[in-house]
């Protein structure tokens, strides 16, 4: 910057203001200092810039996979978004690890971000790194809330379970209850939607019996368990499986398939298999999955959005200006052949 500065005949302080916000020096200024960067070459180093901040113009993203096409379209509608508002998105993952969690929020401190969103990994007794990180910068959490006081935006799992059980009482045997690893609250909360959704019809609910593995291999773990499972199929309390996630019901068609299962909705079909979250593969399964859609625009929008909030920047969406800081959306039935 020092050198920069001599190059283009004007004090580090001004040139550091241009660099800071370009509309705050003159417009002559603004011109000399645009026309020696394209003669230089020169392009300052924003993580040192932003060290030097009060606040940074960086956003952090943290989710538990960037292998999951789920997340991967849900921090790509953050990071346009960010963009646009002039601000940085990093993304780190944590393979769904709270030991690699920790080092992400202990590499966001280092570079003083300005906020976070985050989807947190299940931990008992919370994140101490996470709690210590919303002390000095709000942070926004996506997929799965640590708890009910953070701010929040997801899908309201009560609404989405209560429409696909709904659904499969409707159009066939009330489903039993494919659970998903203890990874985050998800695992706790759709199952306790599931039994209210039962129970709310006078059905006596059916929770599958599963290994307590602990693994974000969602796919795998469902595929060995579906493959037991399906072992001694008259064992089943039902033919109808609701699974807690689509990448659970990936597991459980292949494992399906494999035995010689017939899935699917009407006559010939074996048994009947349902999802939750409109995975970006779900219509492409075989058969295409029914579910229940999460709209990954919408809570990566409206995630930015309300970290902006709190961030004291301008936000012209009405549903963050008037809203809470927890939002919680409604699901939609995506009807397919799986069910």
């Amino acid at each position: 910057m020092e050198d920069f500065s001599e190059f283009v005949g004007l004090s580090r302080p001004t040139v550091s203001k241009y660099f800071n916000d370009p509309s705050s020096v003159r417009k002559k200024t603004r011109d000399t200092i645009e026309e020696a960067l394209k003669k230089s070459g020169f392009k300052p180093n924003m993580f040192a810039v932003n060290l030097n901040r009060r606040r940074s113009n960086i956003i952090g993203i943290v989710v538990p996979s960037t292998l999951d096409p789920f997340f991967m379209a849900l921090t790509r509608r953050i990071e346009i978004i960010a963009s646009e508002a002039g601000f940085l998105a990093l993304l780190l993952s944590s393979d769904g690890r709270a030991d690699i969690e920790d080092e992400a929020v202990k590499t966001f401190r280092s570079m003083n971000v300005a906020g976070a969103i985050v989807a947190p990994v299940f931990r008992r007794g919370g994140s101490s790194s996470l709690d210590q990180l919303a002390k000095n910068i709000p942070i926004v959490y996506v997929d799965t809330p640590p708890d009910m006081g953070a701010a929040y935006v997801g899908t309201d799992n009560h609404q989405s379970f209560g429409l696909i059980v709904d659904y499969l009482c409707r159009s066939g045997e009330p489903p039993c209850y494919f659970g998903m690893p203890e990874v985050n609250t998800n695992a706790i909360e759709r199952r306790n939607a599931y039994l209210d959704a039962m129970t709310a019809r006078n059905l006596a609910p059916e929770i599958l019996a599963l290994s307590d593995a602990a693994t974000w291999d969602f796919e795998r773990f469902a595929f060995e368990e579906a493959t037991r499972l399906f072992e001694n199929v008259a064992r089943l309390p039902t033919r109808t499986i609701v699974c807690a996630n689509d990448r659970l019901a990936f597991g459980v068609i292949a494992a399906a398939w494999q035995k010689g299962l017939k899935v699917g909705h009407g006559p010939g079909c074996d048994i009947r298999i349902a999802g939750h979250d409109d995975h970006p593969l779900s219509q492409y399964a075989c058969p295409p999955l029914t579910t229940v859609k999460q709209n990954y625009n919408d809570i990566g929008r409206l995630a930015i959005g309300l970290l902006f909030k709190l961030l004291g920047e301008k936000v012209e969406d009405s549903e963050i200006q008037n809203g809470r800081d927890q939002i919680l959306l409604k699901s939609e039935l995506m009807l397919r052949a799986s069910a």
